[in-house]
């Protein structure tokens, strides 16, 4: 059981990252805090899929002189760098409605918005 939580320790890492992002999520009334939960969240799945391209001794996919097989997979990284500028520009977006909403209603607390109505 510890061998295969070892071999698989950035998957592991992962699942634990995700869940402190749940956890965040659940726990907290404060819109930032959630946020910041949901971006945990974000990291966490990029991180996973990063991982899952990884090729034990693999080589970076450049060809070149010294280049050789077995190369790691390239498209789960390429796929990241996409989901990188949509998280950013999704959190700078909340953000943005976050100030609106504490404008608007003087609190970022959900269960105080929620009676609000």
């Amino acid at each position: 059981m510890i061998d295969a939580l070892w071999t698989n320790l950035d998957y592991v890492g992962s699942v634990v990252l995700f869940c402190i992002g749940l956890y965040c999520v659940i726990t907290k009334n404060n819109l930032i805090k959630k946020f910041i939960g949901i971006n945990i969240m974000e990291t966490a799945v990029f991180a996973f899929i990063v991982a899952l391209g990884v090729v034990e001794g693999g080589d970076a996919p450049i060809m070149g002189s010294g280049a050789t097989p077995p190369f790691t997979n390239p498209i789960p990284q390429a796929l990241i760098l996409t989901g990188i500028v949509v998280a950013v520009s999704t959190t700078s977006l909340a953000l943005s409605l976050i100030i609106r909403i504490y404008r608007h209603c003087g609190t970022i607390e959900a269960d105080e918005l929620r009676e609000m109505g």
